[in-house]
Formats: C-alpha cells, structure tokens, sequence
C-alpha cells in the first residue's frame, strides 16, 4: 500500500466569515490535490475562526450535515481529495467544538466532539463530547480524531491505540506559550502509542490569543516527518503502513503493558 501523503493546512483564515474560510480551503485543497496529497487537514475551528464572542460561535454554528458540510463535500469530491475540518457543530440547542472527516467521495466519514474543553472560554462556550474514540477507514488506515487539549491527555491517545488508530488527526488551536506541545509532546504521543499523529495548528493573534503554528506531522518512531514554521502555509508528510507496521513490531509498549496494574487510574 503507498504511503498516504497528508497536507497540514496551518492557518486561521478570517475571523467569523464562513465563506471566505471556504473558498481558501477549496484552494488549498486545489494545491494539495495537485502536491500528491491523500488528505488535507485543518485547524481547530477552521471553518469560523476560534476567537470569537459567545454568541457568535452560537450564531455560526451549523449541523454536521449543514450546509458547509456539504460544500467541503463538493470540494473534496473536485480534487479528490479527504477533508478534516474544524468547525463549530449545532445539535438542536447544543454546540459542540468539532471536526468532521470527509472522503475524496465527499462523502461524510466521521464527525468527533472535543471532549476535554481547555479554559472557561470553551467552557463557556461548548458543550464538551461524550466519545472519546471517533474513527473510520481511509485509504486502508485507520483514522482517529481528537482536538487540540483532548492529546495532552495520555488516557486519551491510549485508547485510540487499543483500538487500532494508524493515523491520529489533531486540528489545534495551540497558542503561546505552550508551544512545548508541538515541539516535545506530540511526537512522544505517536512514539508511547505507535501511531502517526497530524496535529495542525492555527498561526498568529487572534483576539486575546497568540496562536503559535509549529504544525506536525509525528511519526510511530518519534521523528518529525514534517514541520511547520510560526506562519501562515501547508506542508505535507508521508503517512506509511509499511514503516508503521515494522514500528510496532519492534516496539513493545503495548504487548507489555499491564492492565491490572492501573485500575486507580480509573
């Protein structure tokens, strides 16, 4: 099986205009499509910006199958391309900060709920998700999804592991001065769990926030595949079955663990 080569799309695009954050990601699937890529991955609240009012996130919010569900659908069908973005999901009176994985189909894949809500704004704003591993099949991997806080929870990349996630997709809305995160935890992440990990961050000041970019693409042998600087751009990594597979053959965290030994951790 090739390697499935996956664009990290490290931007924040404009503040509270859905149509504007479209039309970018339809070129940016454009330009992904045309370097080779499988899969384009988005920030955290990619489709409306993060640093927003309340009210408005409220007033942005659409259903999982709204409309710009079904404009990313077309999109990804154009340039045949698989889509995970982040958005601000609506569930009757509810909202919860999501992302949603689309196929080159367009067709709609999985949808994951942040579970672990990071500061009173999210507090504030979001109803936190009751399901901690959301996945699905592409391109003969299997797929997980997490959102930003939720990864710097070792439970919680654990529990995708035991449940056979090849490739772990993180949009993140990563900001100063945490950036440790990126440069030191999430490759120990995908090394402990003998994953990949796509963790895509948003880049620069937005409202009290200073966003720090450093997007990457971690491997199961800890090595950075791809790295991002602190601005605005989209790179790509190589995600292979074949070395992911000789990883977990030589590394033994998950054959020597030892359940029975950790029941207070729940």
């Amino acid at each position: 099986m090739p390697p499935l080569r996956t664009a990290l799309l490290q931007s924040s695009g404009r503040l509270g205009d859905t149509a504007e954050n479209l039309k970018r990601l339809d070129e940016a699937a454009a330009r992904a499509a045309q370097g080779g890529a499988g899969l384009l991955v988005t920030s955290e609240m990619y489709l409306t910006g993060y640093a927003l009012e309340v009210g408005d996130i409220a007033g942005l919010a659409e259903p999982a199958d709204g409309e710009s569900a079904h404009t990313i659908g077309g999109i990804a069908r154009r340039h045949g391309i698989a889509v995970l973005y982040g958005y601000p999901e609506r569930d009757g009176d509810t909202v919860y900060n999501s992302a949603q994985l689309v196929g080159p189909d367009g067709a709609r894949l999985a949808n994951y709920r942040k579970t672990h809500l990071f500061g009173c704004f999210e507090q504030e704003a979001f109803t936190p998700g009751d399901t901690p591993v959301v996945q699905a099949d592409l391109n003969g991997l299997r797929v997980g999804i997490m959102i930003c806080y939720d990864v710097e929870f070792p439970e919680n990349v654990r529990a995708h592991a035991l449940a056979g996630t090849d490739l772990l997709l993180v949009p993140t809305a990563q900001m100063h001065p945490f950036q440790f995160v990126a440069e030191q935890l999430v490759p120990v992440r995908a090394f402990e769990n003998q994953m990949y990990i796509a963790y895509v961050n948003r880049t620069g000041p937005e409202g009290e926030f200073e966003f720090v970019g450093l997007s990457c693409l971690a491997g199961p042998d800890g090595a950075t595949r791809t790295r991002a600087g602190r601005g605005e751009e989209m790179v790509l990594g190589e995600v292979d079955a074949e070395l992911l597979g000789a990883s977990r053959e030589t590394n033994p965290y998950l054959r020597d663990r030892r359940p029975g030994l950790y029941a207070s951790l729940v």
